[in-house]
């Protein structure tokens, strides 16, 4: 699914900056990866590339077997809109908007036919154990319940990889635990996860583990 052939990232100096060094990844379909580093080592730098926001200075990214590094940005967008989904550390929920709109509002961007917005939007809160919550505002709900909507809006267009940045770092250990609970849910149910995160108890969740440090990429053994 995931294919990163000698993915180099550089930013324009001086001095320049190599963000990613000669980094290459394979995650198969339905693998849970979890992708561990230091602040600075150029874990936000890979989620960019991974999430299609933004493209190596050399080598490749494949996803689902296209080519991306040099494909035009409808092609990346569609790809991104129709088979990624994203978790991020703040919940980027819309406060004034339901929990049911906030996640019926990622079905605009992923093509989801008109018709199927709203059972797909409660579909994917029933899924993250929030359809009693599909009519509050987020600033009535905890942080875990925030991260849970983020979540139900990230897989709402059944994406093929849910990429989540830090998901827990502003959760307490209890609503931490919950949402690691839901991606091995996820997991188990054959979606293909990839987690960027500094903590290691987050880290061993995961079917296999890589670390980034210095821009370099290494597999850790289990």
């Amino acid at each position: 699914m995931v294919d990163l052939v000698g993915v180099t990232r550089s930013f324009p100096g001086p001095p320049v900056v190599e963000a990613l060094r000669d980094v290459s990844l394979r995650v198969d379909p339905g693998e849970y990866l979890s992708i561990i580093g230091p602040s600075g080592s150029g874990k936000s730098t890979l989620l960019n590339i991974l999430g299609l926001l933004d493209r190596p200075t050399d080598g490749e990214y494949l996803l689902d077997g296209v080519p991306t590094g040099t494909a035009s940005e409808a092609t990346r967008s569609a790809l991104r809109g129709g088979r990624i989904g994203f978790v991020f550390q703040s919940f980027h929920l819309l406060p004034q908007r339901t929990v049911l709109d906030n996640v019926l509002l990622a079905t605009l961007y992923s093509g989801v036919p008109r018709d199927e917005r709203v059972p797909r939007a409660t579909a994917a809160l029933e899924r993250v154990h929030l359809t009693h919550r599909t009519q509050f505002q987020p600033t009535t709900l905890s942080g875990g319940e925030r991260q849970r909507v983020a979540v139900a809006r990230a897989i709402v267009a059944a994406p093929h990889l849910l990429l989540a940045d830090e998901p827990t770092g502003n959760l307490d250990s209890a609503s931490s635990g919950e949402v690691m609970d839901l991606f091995d849910e996820l997991h188990a149910d054959g979606l293909t996860l990839a987690v960027i995160t500094h903590d290691p108890v987050v880290s061993a969740r995961a079917q296999r583990r890589v670390r980034i440090a210095d821009g370099r990429l290494e597999e850790l053994d289990r």
